[in-house]
């Protein structure tokens, strides 16, 4: 059986000594980039490998691709394959943060053309919640090759997104927290506001008190209230820096609202031009 959405400690923990099956640490911490590889030194998931955020789940920064643009997908698909990752590798992913990193690789192995990847939900507090193992030592990873290709239906760029400003045949979801989206307390990115037109879905409202998701029947409840009749296919995730909302993009594929696409430069992209207009308050 495989797995393309979410895992739990148990059915992971199951699969330890399953060669088959690759476990990821995505821990990362925004106001402190060596923070997760320092949590990851301390104790891990065995058999798990690290993947940081600035290193390998974004490329090099122009100025004008945001703060957390995507890798060339050559250069990711060889990075997965150093990792042990092969086209027929179960990966599991997880944080110590809901899920809003290990979403980010969930959607960039789809993005390369894979899809049994899943998120542990609950993450690291699950699994250690559950007393399940952990260890200091490092994998000994066997390299692999990984084919991959870049499915570009499933991203927009910002010519894309400024086009809509005018037919508005896409919804873009703001996964921010609602603040952020009016433009208040603006701390991260040089201007403050939306994307004209965007809603706003705090990814947060995804989880439970304990940080798992949401059943299915809620999440597709609540995600019907946001789209407001809008179909599946025609919403476009976005964030800050194309990562808050993989969160999204992972909640509605487990509430059975298959099909919306991500906007990876996001915010900080959008507003790295200053020809583009900006949206506050809450419209």
């Amino acid at each position: 059986m495989s797995y393309s959405n979410l895992v739990s400690a148990e059915q992971t923990a199951a699969h330890l000594d399953d060669p088959q099956w690759v476990i990821c640490d995505c821990r990362h911490d925004l106001a402190n980039h060596s923070a997760g590889y320092k949590a990851y030194r301390a104790g891990h998931i065995p058999g798990a490998r690290f993947l940081h955020l600035d290193v390998d789940l974004s490329g090099p920064k122009t100025g004008l691709t945001g703060r957390h643009p995507l890798p060339h997908p050559a250069t990711f698909c060889l990075r997965l394959g150093a990792l042990g990752i092969s086209n027929n590798t179960q990966v599991v992913a997880y944080d110590e943060t809901g899920g809003v990193y290990a979403s980010r690789l969930w959607w960039m192995l789809r993005w390369v053309g894979h899809s049994k990847v899943a998120v542990l939900d609950g993450g690291w507090q699950a699994w250690t919640k559950a007393g399940l193992p952990v260890t200091v030592a490092q994998p000994a990873v066997e390299p692999t090759t990984f084919n991959g290709k870049a499915q570009t239906q499933i991203a927009v760029d910002s010519a894309q997104l400024l086009a809509n400003l005018q037919d508005r045949k896409s919804l873009v979801v703001d996964a921010r927290s609602s603040d952020r989206y009016r433009g208040e307390n603006e701390t991260l990115d040089p201007v403050a506001g939306h994307i004209p037109g965007a809603v706003n879905r705090f990814f947060k409202h995804n989880l439970e008190a304990d940080g798992r998701f949401k059943a299915p029947v809620v999440l597709k409840q609540e995600f019907g209230t946001v789209l407001d009749g809008h179909a599946p296919d025609t919403i476009v995730h976005q964030c800050g820096s194309g990562v808050t909302a993989c969160h999204n993009l992972l909640a509605m594929e487990v509430a059975g609202l298959a099909g919306s696409r991500l906007y990876p430069g996001s915010w900080s992209e959008w507003v790295s031009d200053r020809r583009r207009p900006v949206a506050r308050g809450d419209a």
